[in-house]
């Protein structure tokens, strides 16, 4: 009678189970009452009652008491029901309880020494262990293992006992929305069991214990009692700070998210124009920005690595705004003190630069003609060189965000008053007077001996010169000697400054040693500047008339070392005719190889006879 009783159950409830999909597919886009959608719900309890199917099969040996094992197949197919209830403590993993009950079969068991058996054997399961599920929208597979209690009975083995067993497998629920999640269709439940029977002395044939090995097949209905609330939603928000730049200030947009599971991982992304970033905050770079409107958008998605496939990762976005506004460039006005100059006057520059973003400025001038010095708001400029007429000085300040304006003012350069008419003595004195540049070997004259360094055929040019300008000093006693120093490219800024400065000492004191007065001569130390290129060095060479035609091409295929060569000198200026001494190179000179030389020359040794004085 129970063996008919779950026979009708079991029947019916597939049937039901069957006669639900057809509606429960037409209601896949119902609505989820209570805004939960289907991702996120998850029942408390699930009660599952189906029909199932055992198939037995396989060959038993059956110990017997005398020794002896006597082989028993089973070929029978038996169904029944199949009853559980699962507690889940989360959305994924819960504990089952199971009871399941084949009493009725179709096909045959027998044993090869006993011949044909009945099929009615009896089989009984109850059992209970862990189940995992995966929800995924309206699909949810399941895996379990359970530990069994399981007994065999039949009128072959009426003597049998609860023996130990073991279930196995998993299977498919589908979702009925139309229930509002309170039903599911168990579409599938395939186990595997083993069962551990005892076959006591009243079985036919007697015998022992024997395992039997088994598969299930069930399908059926679930009923969800209760729902696991779901975890509180991602929310993300934006801020950006500052929210209004002028082009080319940064800007940092934050994302703070909520509702973060710290056992996560999280995951930022940023989109907008300029926007970078891969984290909880980004940075907006404005220098190609218009001006206008924008926003940067923010998106954060939580989940555990790797398992995006089985639990869908949460995701929220924001969105922040922020104004590029209008730049405004910096202003500026310039203007001269004294506007009008003698030759070789000066005359002071004052610019003032403005910034309506008060950005730092910074000033930099030049000059049309002449030259101006100075990095601050204020400059000097010196007409010395500088032509009859006006000159233009042009200051320019720039803010740090690469933006500058500029603005000009004119300094007048007088013409210089008429000179004397020239005696006859004092233009044969200023025909005599040819001035040569002076040339220094490599290094010289060395910080440790400054008297030094001036080659013989450079004094010989200088005591000259001295000779002539003494005489043309009783003309012309304003006459002043402009001596300007200057040292090859090679060594640092401050090495060559110091050297240049010593070389216009050294020949300032040899002139001053031959009896020209010391106030005549002022000096100017160049270090690095104004050197004489390769193009200028060639057509000096090219036009020096010492030389053969041999020597030339000779000279020219040295020229990197003749270019070094030719920035080690002197020049010399005659203030009252504005004079500049001929940069001839005295390549026939007999020290010429010590002035070439790209080595310094080495230092001498005292003999021992002075060193005894």
């Amino acid at each position: 009678m129970r063996s008919r009783l779950l026979k009708i159950v079991g029947q019916t409830v597939a049937l039901a189970a069957l006669s639900v999909i057809p509606v429960a597919v037409s209601a896949q886009a119902a609505p989820v009452a209570n805004g939960t959608s289907s991702d996120q719900y998850a029942s408390k309890w699930d009660i599952y009652a189906g029909y199932a199917y055992l198939a037995p099969h396989g060959t038993v040996n059956v110990p017997q008491v005398n020794g002896s094992t006597v082989p028993f197949s089973y070929n029978a197919v038996n169904v029944g029901g199949l009853f559980s209830a699962a507690r889940y403590f989360n959305r994924y993993v819960g504990v089952q309880a199971e009871f399941g009950e084949h009493e009725w079969g179709t096909g045959s068991s027998s044993g090869n020494n006993v011949g044909t058996h009945g099929n009615n054997d009896g089989f009984i399961t109850v059992g209970g262990g862990l189940i995992a599920r995966f929800p995924t929208g309206n699909i949810t597979p399941f895996v379990h293992g359970l530990v069994n209690a399981a007994r065999v009975s039949g009128p072959d083995h009426n003597q049998a006992t609860w023996g130990p067993g073991l279930t196995v497998g998993g299977g498919m629920d589908y979702e009925t929305p139309l229930f509002n999640h309170h039903l599911a269709i168990r579409v599938f439940q395939a186990d595997y069991q083993y069962m551990h029977a005892d076959f006591g002395p009243q079985a036919i044939p007697p015998g022992g214990r024997a395992n039997i090995n088994a598969a299930r097949l069930s399908a059926g209905l679930v009923f969800h009692v209760g729902s696991i609330a779901p975890p509180p939603a991602v929310t993300l928000a934006c801020t950006a700070s500052p929210s209004s730049v002028f082009p080319g200030e940064p800007i940092t947009i934050t994302a703070t998210a909520g509702n973060l599971n710290p056992k996560e991982n999280v995951v930022y992304s940023w989109t907008g124009n300029g926007v970078t970033g891969n984290g909880a905050s980004a940075t907006v770079k404005t220098d190609d920005l218009a001006p206008g409107s924008y926003s940067a958008q923010g998106t954060v998605k939580t989940g555990k690595k790797g398992k995006e496939g089985l639990k869908p990762w949460q995701s929220a976005s924001c969105s922040a705004s922020y104004t590029v506004k209008e730049f405004e460039p910096p202003t500026i006005t310039c203007s001269a003190n004294p506007t009008t100059v003698q030759p070789g006057g000066t005359s002071t520059i004052t610019c003032q630069g403005v910034s309506p973003q008060n950005r730092p400025l910074t000033y930099s001038y030049k000059s049309s003609a002449g030259t101006v010095t100075g990095t601050g708001n204020s400059a000097e400029f010196s007409s010395t060189g500088a032509p009859t007429g006006a000159a233009e000085i042009t200051g320019t300040v720039s803010d740090d965000k690469g933006h500058s304006a500029d603005a000009s003012t004119t300094v007048t350069v007088e013409a210089p008053p008429a000179p004397p008419a020239p005696s006859p003595e004092q233009k044969r004195l200023e025909a005599r007077l040819a001035l040569h540049s002076v040339f220094f070997a490599t290094a010289q004259p060395r910080e440790s001996h400054p008297e030094g360094g001036l080659a013989a055929s450079q004094q010989e040019t200088l005591t000259t010169l001295a000779t002539d300008f003494k005489n043309y000093l009783t003309y012309k006693q304003d006459a002043h000697l402009t001596l300007t120093g200057h040292a090859d490219s090679r060594g640092s800024a401050e090495f060559n400054q110091a050297l240049t400065q010593r070389r216009v000492d050294r020949v300032k004191q040899f002139l001053v040693e031959q009896g020209v007065p010391e106030a005549s001569i002022d000096t100017r130390a160049m270090g690095k500047e104004q050197q004489l290129t390769t193009e200028q060095v060639r057509s000096l060479v090219e036009h020096n008339t010492d030389l053969s035609d041999a020597q030339r091409a000779q000279t020219l295929r040295r020229l990197n070392v003749i270019v070094l060569a030719q920035n080690r000198r002197v020049d010399i200026t005659l203030s009252t005719t504005g004079q500049q001494s001929v940069q001839l190179y005295p390549f026939n000179a007999a020290d010429a190889a010590t002035l070439l030389s790209e080595h310094a020359p080495a230092p001498k040794r005292k003999s021992k006879r002075s060193n005894k004085k």
